[in-house]
Order: structure tokens, then sequence, then C-alpha cells
């Protein structure tokens, strides 16, 4: 059988930029102009209409140019290690120039940088590529630009960038709701008048007992008061012992409260809870709706204290 000639395989090879590109703006900037095909099928764009050097304030831009639908793309060159300085140019340029997508090129781009580029693409804002640019050649041929798209948007970038301003958002309306309620509160007892409004889910204070908590809960659509039982890791014991003491009392609890509460174990895990729901509303409620909320909140939590206060001087505890 007669051997397989195969057709001899050249070495790709790296060539220092400055030995192709001596100038970064004189040079490379006017190639890339010239040639911006190159970079349009790197990153699958359609860039047209590349002007070079256009002003921003007091700044100049090394590219400006559009994409297939008219907006406009800025692109800033940096054939060397990325830096700060030009990381704060990229994001001046594209806010001066209204730019739908900016392209930052860079021969080594460092970490932190790869990383605040994908950071810019979660909020949304315009588009935002950091591409790393290399000469190669094979044997005695001429050199050729390789462009690598380093990071750049995507549908997951959005989507996560969606994300945290949801969670940034109801972070914000959570601290609103907690910050009104306290205040409110105040008309009826002094338990949570020295508690900082957080963006959590829950607030609460001390029942004068240790691991017995006084907890306001509101989700998006209810809000709740409760005494959480839980003396610390592996308590679970101890807490079901304190539950099931104040179970015990449950028809008097309730007829002091004023009616039914909720009543669980919890079975397995770590704490218990004695809760109240009130599903009038939430913090997705109209704002306009929270002083009725936070009034009833604050009634059912006196009530709810109240009723307890005698039980729990009762308890008998562990160590």
């Amino acid at each position: 059988m007669n051997a397989i000639t195969l057709p001899p395989i050249g070495k790709l090879e790296r060539v220092p930029l400055r030995e192709v590109w001596e100038h970064e703006a004189y040079d490379f900037t006017q190639w890339l102009q010239d040639n911006i095909e190159v970079l349009n099928d790197a990153l699958g764009l359609t860039l047209v209409n590349v002007d070079r050097e256009q002003a921003a304030g007091a700044f100049s831009i090394d590219l400006v140019a559009e994409d297939e639908g008219g907006g406009t793309v800025i692109i800033e060159n940096q054939l060397e290690k990325s830096n700060h300085d030009h990381l704060g140019k990229l994001i001046t340029y594209l806010s001066a120039m209204g730019a739908k997508a900016a392209i930052w090129i860079v021969s080594e781009p460092r970490p932190e940088h790869v990383a605040a580029i994908a950071w810019l693409n979660e909020s949304n804002s315009a588009q935002f590529y950091m591409v790393k640019v290399e000469a190669v050649r094979i044997g005695a041929s001429q050199p050729a630009a390789l462009f690598t798209k380093i990071v750049g948007p995507s549908e997951e970038a959005s989507s996560i960038g969606q994300t945290k301003k949801d969670i940034a958002e109801r972070h914000g309306i959570r601290n609103r709701w907690w910050t009104q309620l306290i205040e409110v509160s105040k008309k009826y007892n002094k338990l949570h008048v020295h508690i900082t409004p957080s963006d959590y889910s829950w607030i609460g204070t001390s029942s004068g007992v240790r691991g017995l908590q006084l907890n306001y809960v509101v989700t998006q659509d209810d809000g709740a008061v409760e005494l959480y039982i839980d003396r610390g890791k592996d308590a679970e014991a101890e807490n079901e012992s304190i539950f099931d003491q104040l179970f015990a009392h449950k028809v008097e609890i309730e007829t002091a409260f004023g009616g039914p509460l909720s009543w669980q174990r919890l079975e397995g895990k770590r704490a218990c809870r004695i809760r109240y729901t009130d599903p009038a509303g939430g913090y997705r409620s109209p704002e306009e709706q929270w002083p009725a909320l936070h009034d009833a909140l604050s009634r059912a939590m006196d009530r709810l204290e109240r009723a307890l206060r005698p039980h729990l001087k009762q308890l008998k505890l562990g160590a």
C-alpha cells in the first residue's frame, strides 16, 4: 500500500505588534479604518462609515463607526496591556457620543478589565467588547492581524444584569417599607424602635428570652408577625420543647391575641415559629396603602407580644 504524502503545514508565528504597526494612532488606527472588515469578521458585526480621530469634548476618539442599524459604535485602540486610563476613556467617549456599542482593542487584556467589561454588559445600557489583537504569519508570509473576542455582550449577561437590577430594586423597596413600619409601630410599643431598617425580608428584636425573636416578615403579597424560636446551633430539641410548652397554652394565647395563629413546629428543621399572616398586602402593594398595612401589622405585633408575655415568663429552659 502506497504511503500518503501530506502537504507541508506551516507554523503560525506571532510577530511583535510594533514591528507591524510602529505607531498606534498613525499606523494601526489608519490600518483598521481601511480594513474594518477584519474586525467585522472576528465579532460578527457589520461596521461601516468608519471615521478617525473624532472629537468628544476635549478628547479625540480613535475610530467612530456605524452598525447596520445606524447606531454609533466607538473603537478605542491600545497596542499594550489594558489600563484604567483607557477604560475611563472608553466609557467617557461612549457617553459623549451617545453610542450604542464600544469596542476596546488591546494587546494584553488584564483580568480586572475583562471583569469590568463583563460587568458593564450586565447594565444593559450599551454593548461592550474587549478584543485582543495579535500579529501573526506563517513562515515568510506577510504578517496578518488576528482579532480574538475576549468578552462581549450576550443574552446571558443581559439576563444577569436584569436580575441584579430587580434585586437592587427589591432591596430598596423593602428598606423603605421597614423605615415606615418602624415609625408607625412606635404608636403601639417600643419593641422595634431601635431596629435599623434593612434590605431583608424580616426585621426582629428579642422577646426578652434568649433565642426567641419577635419578627416582622414581609413578602411581595403579604406581611406577618411571629415569634421565632432558635436557641442556636444543635438546639433543635430545646427549640421544640419551648414550642411544645407554648402550644400547650394555644387556646389561651389565641384568645388573648384575638384570633388563630399558625403554629409551625417545622419538624426536622433548626427553628420553630408561631406566626400570624395578614394577607391584605405586602411591599409590592401601592405605597399609598402602606400606612394601613403598617398599622395593622403593628397592632398585630403588639397583640402577639402581650398574648405571649405571661407564658414566656413561665418557660422551662435549658442551661
